[in-house]
Order: structure tokens, then sequence, then C-alpha cells
């Protein structure tokens, strides 16, 4: 075990495979299971709305369910922390304290590691939810910022729901983007200086939850990695993860390193993040997934994750994480829409499956390799 590491800690990777549950999520726990080398998953409730406790008894019917299938489940994502947090209002601390009860709540039941995100107002962002890719017909998330520039806040919301398939997505909630403009509007008096100051507000009030129950929060960087509509971003590249770390300095306090919306900068180089985190003890867990660039550093599509379809270096990804965290959880991040499938964007099964495979393979060289000598 690492100095001060939260109690309880693994000593191999685990892959995982994000599942919305039995009601919102086409795929069945019985396809995942017979994904080779996939052991777990990394949940969502996607219903709870930021600033809602998780309450014990829908954890304990997720979580059984994931078990009565064979599957693990020690992460789970999106606990939303509610806009009044970020704008730090004077209601931040009953949602604080929320918080506080959802992370004890999580950990009665096994969680290890809470993802989330200190992005204000709008999660992950792309203007074409299905942009096909000429090479094999397949669709993928894409994302131009010459086509968003043309667009308002309201209009790119209305777009990204009118073309999701009828799914909810990750930080698209719709009780969370009720009140847009009005929540848009107190964010003129945020700047990224502030944003820090009431991000360090939340870290304080909760990592001493996280360290009495043995829990990791994982702050999943901006995507993409700059700021969008005026609004300030701060956790894009390593400087501001850097930040974050120091805000609270815990073995609690950790980043979900995320390959494709760290990617997504072409100033970053993912994998000597993985290593520099990775070495500090501050990797909670990472999203593997690679885009490529289209003639613009601020334009990229999803890709499938083999190397040679994008722009990032899977091998050494998977490298730096085998050298510096590999007890870690992974997951494959946003796939394509491929043979025909149809289902919430970003999220099929049959590419994510294909990235599971592949990722897998590469860890399995890597470690052979690195036993030889």
């Amino acid at each position: 075990m690492r100095p001060n590491e939260p109690k309880g800690e693994r000593k191999n990777m685990k892959m995982t495979f994000r599942w919305y549950g039995s009601q919102s999520d086409k795929i069945t726990l019985k396809q995942i299971k017979q994904i080779p080398g996939c052991t777990g998953l990394m949940g969502v409730l996607d219903y709870k709305a930021a600033g809602e406790v998780w309450e014990e008894d829908e954890i304990k019917a997720y979580i059984d369910e994931v078990h009565a299938a064979g599957l693990e489940c020690e992460v789970i994502e999106s606990v939303n922390v509610h806009e009044d947090i970020k704008l730090g209002l004077p209601t931040r601390d009953m949602y604080i304290e929320n918080y506080c009860k959802s992370i004890r709540n999580l950990a009665k039941y096994g969680v290890k590691v809470i993802v989330y995100n200190f992005m204000p107002v709008l999660d992950w962002l792309r203007t074409d939810l299905a942009r096909v890719i000429p090479e094999d017909g397949s669709n993928s998330l894409y994302y131009d910022e010459a086509e968003l520039g043309a667009m308002t806040p309201m209009e790119i919301v209305r777009r990204t729901a009118e073309n999701s398939n009828g799914f909810t997505l990750p930080g698209w909630e719709p009780a969370r983007l009720a009140e847009l403009e009005h929540v848009l509007a107190l964010y003129k008096s945020v700047d990224e200086e502030k944003l820090f100051e009431n991000f360090k507000y939340f870290l304080d009030g909760i990592i001493p939850t996280c360290e009495e129950v043995g829990v990791k929060m994982a702050c999943h960087p901006d995507d993409p990695g700059w700021p969008i509509f005026g609004l300030p971003r701060i956790t894009h590249d390593q400087a501001g993860f850097d930040r974050m770390v120091k805000l609270h300095d815990s073995p609690c306090n950790t980043l979900c390193l995320c390959t494709g919306s760290l990617g997504s900068n072409v100033q970053n180089d993912i994998p000597a993040m993985v290593r520099h985190f990775g070495e500090m003890n501050r990797i909670g867990c990472l999203h593997v997934r690679n885009i490529k660039h289209l003639g613009s550093d601020r334009r990229f599509r999803e890709s499938s994750h083999l190397s040679s379809d994008g722009d990032l270096d899977m091998y050494e990804i998977m490298k730096a994480a085998y050298e510096t965290c590999p007890d870690t959880y992974i997951r494959p991040d946003h796939g394509r829409m491929i043979w025909n499938e149809i289902g919430r964007p970003g999220y099929g099964l049959y590419d994510r499956a294909l990235g599971i495979a592949y990722l897998n393979g590469l860890w399995e060289a890597i470690d052979k390799n690195a036993k030889r000598g």
C-alpha cells in the first residue's frame, strides 16, 4: 500500500464499463458480463438531480443488481455538484451537506471512487452527436469550434436533446438545465480565480468525510479542454490539476484522468500527465479513449480506441498507467456507433467492447514484457 492511501485499496487494474441501470440503459448486464476481461462497472443513477442525496435504498438496489450479474461496482460516476456550490452562493452549505450524505451512503455499499466534475453549467459538449466518419461509415461524437460559435447556449442544449435518441446524457440532465439562462447570468461575476476559491470550499467540506469512510473523489477534466461561452473552466491541463490537488492535500483528492477530454487540447502530453499524477498517487481512475483532430486544434471527432485511428498513443498511455498506477480502475470511454447499433450517443455496446479488448491486450503485452525484463 502506498503511504497514506485510504484503507481497502486493490493492487491490480480493473477494467470496467459504464452502465446507466436497467431502467435507462438498453445494454444489459448479461452483455457486459460477456465482454472478456471486464470485471465491473462505473455505475450511475442518471435520474438524480445535482444536489439531491443518493439514498441508501436506491444505491443498494443498483449495486445488488450488478452483483447478481457477477460484476463489481466500486466506482460511481456523475454525482453532480450543484451550481450553487460552484457559484459560491449561501445555499452551498446545504448542498455540501447533502453531498457528504451521498458519500457516506455510497461507501456503505463498497464504493471506493466517486467521479464528478467542476464545469460550470455545461458538461462535456459536442456540436454533433452522430457525425459520419467517411472512412468506414460509422458515426461518432464530433466538435467544431466554428460551428459552436454560431450557436447560443440554448441552441446547443436544444440540439443535444433532440439528437440523443431519447436517452439522457451525463451532464445534460433536463432538471440541471431547466434554468440555464438564469444560471449563465450568475456566472458573469465568477472568473477562474473565484471558481478555484469555490472549488476549495467544496473540497474542504467533503474530503474529511471521504477520509473517514475511505472514498476517493476523482475530478473529471473539462471537455473540451478550454473555456466555452465565456464560462470559466479550470481543470483541463496539468497546471490546473496540479493546483486542484493542492487545494486540499489528501490522497482522497484525485482526478479521473480522461485521455479524450485532456487530448482535445493538443498542448497536453497525455502519457506524461498519466505518469505525473500516477507518481503523485492522485489518479482515482482513468477513462481511456482516442480522438482525432481534423485540420484544426479545435475541431475533432471521437475515433476508435486504436492508436492509429486517432492522435493519441494508447500504448504509451497504458504503459504509463501500468508503471505508475497499476491498481487503478479503467474504462473505455465514448465509442463510435458501429454495426447499425442505435443507442445513447457515445455509449453504445459494440465499440466500447472492442475498446476493452484492445486496452486489455495492450495491458497484457506490457505486463508480460515487464516480467520478462
